[in-house]
């Protein structure tokens, strides 16, 4: 007696697996992550990020135009401020000549057809390397929300198409929304970190902005007071449905890979797009065992973006983004 149904029957050729596939992925599924200093025809190596750069606004412009060419549309910018311009009011945050405001007029200008989200966050601006205004210890909440609401206006002013509020403050999607539509911007978008977890896995990114909370007596030396337990499933839910409620276009989940369940679960649970940040711990650690020999970059990486969409992502911000889509090619 032999079995009727032979399920290897479907993976006798590449032929046979290729048709039958369930998850594809492809250059509209990224979003770039870029990072971006002040100064002329810089393009520098991060120490803990392997092959991925701080740019230039010059070298942007060229970044940009080869994403294109390569069929990636949308970027995610972030700014690296020099220590100077950081306070605890968010000054330089407001300024419409700022590194973010001139970084997305840089973009628009070398690729007007490129989407440009912009991130939302006041630790790269802040003297205590927080995302939130601090007083007596504590990260202030409805002030810090004021102040990211000002500041998403200033991007949209810019010619940003979308911001990405990733502080997690109680309440700022709503103050986004309002304060856009106050100010004429009905047609940007907003990208909320809604499931953004108080995570381990992003120290190469903190270190590539200079972004990590301070170690100064009184002052919280992690996050875990406004980002979420990484212990916690319904939290999450919770978080995103509110989200959606307060007018967030787009909601995504952060860190990645240790988090798919809570992709999986929210992609069950609404009906937005679900983005999936694939964040610099991931990233350096595919990089490092590379390195060693330890695994095979390519198929490694193939697998996990693979891995992030089979779980209900439709979009993925990866530092592979360009890597995968050359071997895709």
């Amino acid at each position: 007696m032999y079995p009727l149904k032979r399920n290897r029957r479907l993976r006798t050729s590449p032929a046979i697996r290729s048709l039958v596939q369930e998850t594809i992925i492809s250059p509209n599924d990224f979003l770039v992550p870029l990072f971006v200093v002040e100064g002329k025809a810089i393009k520098e190596e991060i120490a803990l990020m392997p092959d991925y750069y701080r740019l230039s606004l010059d070298n942007l412009e060229k970044e940009v135009k080869e994403l294109w060419n390569m069929g990636l549309k949308a970027v995610l910018l972030f700014v690296k401020v020099p220590d100077a311009l950081k306070d605890n009011k968010g000054v330089e945050v407001l300024n419409a000549d700022g590194l973010m405001q001139r970084a997305i007029k840089a973009v628009k200008n070398a690729c007007p057809g490129m989407l440009v989200m912009t991130d939302v966050a006041f630790d790269p601006y802040s003297s205590f390397g927080h995302d939130g205004i601090v007083a007596e210890g504590r990260i202030l909440n409805d002030e810090t929300t004021e102040l990211l609401a000002e500041m998403s206006v200033s991007h949209a002013k810019a010619g940003a198409d979308f911001v990405a509020p990733s502080d997690m403050m109680d309440g700022r999607i709503l103050a986004i929304r309002e304060a856009l539509e106050d100010e004429g911007f009905t047609d940007t978008g907003i990208m909320s970190y809604s499931a953004k977890y108080a995570s381990a896995f992003y120290g190469p990114f903190r270190d590539a902005l200079d972004s990590a909370p301070v170690d100064i007596k009184n002052v919280p030396k992690d996050k875990k007071t406004y980002q979420m337990d990484f212990s916690n499933r319904f939290e999450a839910i919770r978080e995103t449905e509110m989200d959606i409620d307060e007018g967030a276009d787009i909601v995504m989940v952060k860190p990645g890979l240790c988090y798919l369940d809570i992709v999986r679960e929210i992609r069950n649970e609404v009906d937005v797009p679900v983005a999936v940040y694939q964040v610099s711990g991931e990233y350096a650690m595919v990089k490092a065992a590379a390195e060693k020999g330890w695994l095979d970059h390519d198929a490694v990486m193939l697998e996990q973006l693979t891995a992030i969409k089979r779980a209900g992502a439709n979009i993925i911000a990866s530092y592979f983004a360009k890597d995968a889509v050359r071997l895709l090619d």
